[in-house]
């Protein structure tokens, strides 16, 4: 099976990065903007591109330089993807410097940036000379969610490969084939994700974030009183702060513990120069990246949300297209008859609302409230 496998509904992308990798003087270049929609597989196409690049065949998807590629393990294959809120200039610099080298084992030096969008301006300053004036055996691989987020300087002399948001029929293949998932469950996952790869998969293996989706769905029919929303509002802040926990607890004291170490903490506690600086840093990146995790946990409440109304929409339009919660047609028929598409439209706007107030840094629990308050009140 080839690196390229699991790219589904990439077949134009695909066919562009393998004349590259052919050596087609007209399709390769030194650096690539690689974007695309949430899940459709940004980083796997930029990966994907760096173990064919290193493979003697093309990307077989076998060999020693496609498994270490694909892992991040090749000595020519850089991947940085960060937890962080931002790539700073320090992290770009030292990139910089592993691009200036040879490759050591393989055809070319690869540096994937899978989420160049959060590159600082002086991160972009740095990133631009190597850009501009590459070594001769180095590719960039960067990548974003749109052209527009990356630094223009940057973007501008990159090439650039847009991915499409894969069918739901093309990710249910590759959940059975891939995963094992049963058909029905494939079908399922796939139809709930809209295309969002990571998402299908995870709701296809596990069964508690099936649970939590179910759950979520039943929000809409109990807010039917301002205390039920205030409660229901913190209720999903405190889920988000505990997944986002969950996943950064153990990290967080692993990054303690190396960064003591590197600071020399003697035996008996004495704590060298410029210790509480660095671990006050430390503290504050790790706060941060908390933050971002809480708030991707909301936003992909707001998504579930917004899919259920647009359901809802769909019925009172009466436009004859597949609903994303099908399992809930009776449901989202008798909500459609109840309510006017207007005020359905008010309920969608007050999600993106929220969105944007989340976005723009508003406490959580404040920008919830507000968000189920006025969905509670629209009529």
């Amino acid at each position: 099976m080839t690196v390229w496998a699991d790219l589904v509904g990439q077949e134009r992308v695909v066919e562009v990065l393998r004349r590259a990798v052919a050596g087609d003087a007209h399709a390769m270049t030194h650096a690539w903007l690689v974007t695309g929609p949430p899940g459709s597989g940004r980083s796997n196409a930029a990966r994907a591109f760096a173990a064919a690049l290193q493979c003697e065949r093309g990307g077989c998807g076998e060999c020693s330089a496609c498994r270490t590629a694909l892992s991040g393990a090749h000595p020519d294959v850089t991947l940085v993807r960060t937890e962080q809120l931002s790539i700073g200039v320090d992290e770009v610099r030292e990139l910089v410097r592993r691009a200036a080298m040879s490759p050591t084992l393989g055809r070319y030096q690869v540096l994937v940036v899978e989420d160049a969008d959060r590159v600082t301006e002086r991160g972009a300053d740095a990133l631009l000379k190597s850009i501009e004036e590459p070594a001769a055996k180095t590719v960039w691989l960067l990548c974003a969610p749109t052209p527009d987020e990356v630094v223009v300087t940057i973007r501008s002399r990159c090439r650039r490969v847009e991915l499409a948001t894969p069918s739901a029929a093309a990710v249910a293949e590759l959940l059975v084939r891939r995963d094992g998932a049963s058909p029905e469950l494939a079908e399922f996952a796939a139809r709930v994700a809209q295309g969002h790869i990571g998402r299908a998969r995870m709701l296809a293996r596990n069964e508690a974030a099936r649970t939590r989706r179910a759950e979520l769905l039943e929000l809409p029919g109990r807010l039917t009183s301002l205390s039920g929303c205030l409660h229901a509002a913190a209720g999903l802040v405190d889920a988000a702060a505990q997944e986002a926990s969950a996943t950064t607890s153990e990290l967080d004291d692993r990054e303690k513990t190396a960064l003591s170490e590197a600071l020399g903490f003697g035996a008996k506690g004495a704590r060298p120069r410029n210790a509480q600086a660095a671990l006050r840093e430390l503290d504050e990146q790790q706060k941060a990246r908390a933050k971002r995790l809480q708030r991707d946990a909301l936003d992909r409440v707001l998504t579930e949300l917004t899919t259920y109304y647009r359901d809802v929409l769909l019925v009172q339009a009466a436009v004859s297209s597949e609903l994303i919660n099908a399992e809930l047609r009776s449901e989202i028929e008798e909500v459609a008859r109840r309510d006017t598409p207007e005020a359905t439209l008010r309920r969608i706007d007050a999600i993106l609302a929220c969105r944007e107030a989340l976005e723009g840094n508003v406490a959580p629990l404040l920008a919830m409230e507000s968000l189920l308050v006025s969905v509670a009140s629209v009529r």
